[in-house]
């Protein structure tokens, strides 16, 4: 076999051509491919806006505390929330509400407390009510299809007895 260096120029030519034909039409092919790949990477950013009367940022702790009227919207999860006070930890990617909080999910699905946690990764809430009192959540129950029937109905009650 003859080295590659001692080939005549044509059939260089040649053999480069069958070596970058393939790689230009994958080339082609797949850009969108690729290009939608990186967009759906599981790390990207997504804004939370938080709004409050006074707001502090611990650069060491990376913790944001929100003081006064405090409005915060994530729309990457569909939640809006008031309080008195909001802190987010971002290395613990955990927001803390306290007093007076109330928080709304699209769809109308809601939580009343006096303290709640949100664990973002999780997608979890955690609340606490004030002494005494109890926590308040509203959750939106689609209907069945059937005009308003559910396909199941509900059982009957059995009928009071008296223990006497």
């Amino acid at each position: 076999m003859m080295p590659c260096y001692q080939l005549p120029i044509s059939q260089m030519r040649r053999f480069g051509l069958a070596l970058i034909l393939p790689v230009a039409l994958l080339g082609v092919a797949f850009p969108n491919q690729l290009q939608t790949a990186t967009a759906q990477t599981p790390r990207e950013n997504r804004p939370l806006t938080i709004r409050a009367d006074i707001q502090e940022y611990d650069a060491k702790n990376q913790v944001i505390t929100a003081r006064g009227n405090v409005q915060m919207s994530y729309p990457a999860r569909q939640i809006q929330a008031t309080s008195a006070q909001a802190q987010y930890f971002s290395k613990e990617r955990r927001i803390d509400f306290s007093g007076n909080v109330y928080i709304l999910q699209q769809g109308g699905n809601s939580i009343r407390a006096e303290k709640v946690t949100y664990l973002i990764d999780q997608g979890r809430f955690v609340a606490l009510p004030q002494s005494n009192r109890q926590v308040e959540s509203i959750y939106m129950i689609q209907e069945s299809d059937n005009d308003g029937q559910t396909a199941k109905p509900a059982p009957q009650t059995p009928a009071f007895k008296r223990s006497n």
